[in-house]
């Protein structure tokens, strides 16, 4: 007889997490089995071999799959140590659902978006970095190169001496939307490319999953996030495209960092992780400067006879910018020469929905969500207001409730305002959005290859656009508002700012085509927007690293974001108070700011007060969890944002 410890996929005991199961035949650890709990039956994994225990076992009863690589197996438990979560919850991440279920295969036809240039003639710089990333010993690096540097023809030859050497590849991108355009790419050049992504069916993710594990064959998987759990079994290399997206940090549980776990996998694969980027975060650079990790730069565009783009900078506080409300003279110019020419215009602002504010012109009323106290956001095309952290919606007023009055008036700037301003001025283009709302038949996943051939004239969108995009037709680029971001308290406020505008005035400027991009802003001497526009990355890394070093943010010290949720303010503020008091007792060498109202003080019903915490020792936040009563209580250690 043989005995193992098991983790179950769920979560039994918060203080216990593995449950000792027999066997009369031996067991691979990694392996997937399922076991009886209480009158349950739960999928787990075999982490150990044990001795028989004084009480009597249950049977475990082992799935027809081979075991898990044990190097993702070694991760999944690092997630768990470093993250403070339960193994269980991580689990759950890292493997497919219904992995009991039987499915039935069924012949999927793809469609592979089409690419011009698919055979890369590496130039110098491009040729430097594949030589000095292929010899660099196991770790982490940054490829730093500037947008339309070519940093995807490094990263296919990368690949390509990967799969050679017989060993797979996985490759992040931010979005799901970014897939489309890397996948094209990819396959130009591989045949074993295996996409995953959460637009899929849960049968199709399953499968894909599935046959990746069976794969004896090198894969390269392509998808966001959740693509690093791919069971490869001999990894050789995790490309992280964009890495500077916030999109590679969950918000869930369990809350985990994308590239710190991407280099413990590749720890325990002895591979390399090459962190890709035009505008690195300002904390990985740093890290990686200070532990003298390769920063490798790609400083000149890809393409020869490249002309930069004309860029004009519009201060709207001036109220001479033109008769429209928001899209100013110039850029009115722009699009109109643009469209005339047959060519395509991208327009972004990082707002959805039509108006940010309704209120009454009388009485001050305001349209706020009774369940989060946010005010609603309207969305005219559907002639609702809806609330973009709950979903709650309602009518749009006609009167106001409070005064009755009849002058209901709607404030703010949303892509779907920008859009229907567009379609009176510009009647005959051919126009899509791209943001939240956007429907799934229409999103740019969908449509990427119509905006790629030039098929659509002005594009419309929130982030989801402004990264990552290679369009061959596009000559005109226009930032509504370029510091809509800066207000927000937050200390990577302006370093999101400064990501976006770099990013969005590197769609254009990569061909010999003459360019243009006209940047709206109210604040046109933030650094942030000086330092954006003139895509100055080192100017903003050396000026946004001396203002953390003063207030003591990342990368100087670690962060730890305690909120507190109850029904009623008064108990969210005594417990909020209440828990300060003991660590400001047990931990006085802490900083601990708080507690305060939360940035969304009220959501979904509950009132929400937080603390931040400070230390230079991430150990002692991992400490003060043990005194963080388990229910009430929200915990996100290294959280990328304070709102």
């Amino acid at each position: 007889m043989y005995y193992y410890e098991v983790a179950p996929t769920k979560v039994v005991r918060a203080t216990q997490t593995t449950y000792t199961y027999h066997s009369t035949t031996a067991v691979q650890l990694g392996s997937l089995v399922t076991v009886s709990m209480g009158k349950r039956e739960l999928v787990g994994i075999v982490l150990h071999e044990t001795s028989r225990p004084a009480y009597t076992t249950k049977p475990l009863h082992a799935l027809d799959l081979p075991p898990l690589p044990s190097e993702l197996l070694a991760t999944a438990q690092w997630i768990a140590e470093y993250y403070a979560t339960h193994i269980a919850t991580v689990l759950q991440t890292i493997l497919p659902r219904g992995l009991t279920t039987k499915r039935r295969r069924t012949p999927v036809s793809k469609i592979i978006p089409s690419r011009d240039r698919t055979n890369f003639l590496l130039n110098k710089d491009q040729a430097s970095a594949v030589k000095t990333l292929l010899s660099m010993s196991p770790g982490t690096a940054i490829l730093h190169g500037i947008t339309g540097s070519g940093k995807t023809a490094v990263y296919i030859e990368l690949v390509r001496d990967c799969i050679a050497q017989g060993k797979s590849a996985i490759v992040l991108v931010p979005e799901i939307a970014l897939t489309s355009q890397l996948v094209a790419e990819f396959c130009n050049h591989f045949d074993t490319v295996h996409v995953t992504h959460s637009n899929q069916t849960e049968a199709a993710r399953h499968l894909l999953w599935e046959d990746i594990l069976r794969s004896t064959k090198p894969l390269v998987v392509i998808g966001p996030r959740s693509a690093l759990f791919a069971p490869v079994e001999k990894l050789g290399i995790v490309i992280i495209d964009e890495a500077h997206e916030p999109t590679y940090r969950q918000d869930q549980s369990p809350k985990y960092s994308a590239l710190r776990v991407a280099s413990i996998l590749a720890l325990h694969h002895t591979c390399r992780v090459v962190q890709g980027t035009a505008t690195p975060l300002v904390s990985e650079y740093y890290l990686a400067t200070s532990s003298k990790r390769p920063i490798v730069s790609l400083p000149a565009r890809a393409r020869s006879q490249t002309i930069e783009p004309t860029i004009t900078t519009v201060d709207m506080t001036k109220r001479q910018h033109g008769r429209h409300k928001f899209l100013s003279d110039i850029l009115q110019s722009h699009i109109s020469t643009t469209l005339a020419d047959g060519k395509q215009v991208l327009i972004f602002h990082n707002r959805r929905g039509s108006a940010s504010t309704t209120l009454c012109e009388n009485c001050g009323w305001s349209a706020l969500c009774e369940r989060c106290m946010v005010p609603f956001t309207l969305h005219a095309d559907a002639h609702k207001l809806l609330c973009h952290i709950c979903a709650n919606s309602m009518r749009v007023p006609t009167s106001c409730p409070e005064c009755g009055h009849t002058g209901i008036i709607h404030k703010g700037i949303g892509t779907k305002l920008i859009e229907a301003e567009l379609r009176k001025l510009y009647p005959h283009a051919t126009i899509a959005r791209f943001d939240g709302d956007t429907t799934k038949d229409l999103t740019l996943e969908n449509n990427y290859q119509a905006i790629y051939d030039g098929e659509i004239d002005i594009i419309i969108g929130t982030q989801v656009i402004a990264k990552g995009l290679d369009l061959p037709h596009l000559r005109t680029v226009g930032v509504i508002q370029a510091d809509a971001g800066l207000a927000l308290p937050d200390y990577t406020a302006s370093e999101r700012t400064f990501q976006l505008l770099s990013q969005v005035i590197g769609r254009v400027g990569r061909s010999a085509h003459q360019t243009s991009v006209v940047v709206q802003t109210y604040q046109p001497q933030a650094p942030a927007i000086t330092l954006g526009i003139t895509q100055n990355f080192m100017g903003f890394y050396h000026h946004t690293l001396e203002d953390r070093r003063r207030s003591l943010f990342p990368p100087f010290t670690f962060l730890l974001k305690l909120t507190c949720v109850y029904k009623t303010e008064a108990t969210a503020i005594a417990n909020a108070r209440t828990l300060a008091a003991t660590l400001r007792r047990r931990y006085p060498s802490l900083t601990i700011l708080g507690p305060t109202p939360a940035f969304y003080e009220y959501q979904h019903q509950t009132y929400r007060w937080q603390l931040i915490l400070k230390s230079s020792s991430r150990r002692t936040l991992v400490e003060v969890l043990a005194h963080v009563p388990p229910t009430h209580w929200q915990v996100d250690i290294d959280p990328y944002s304070l709102l």
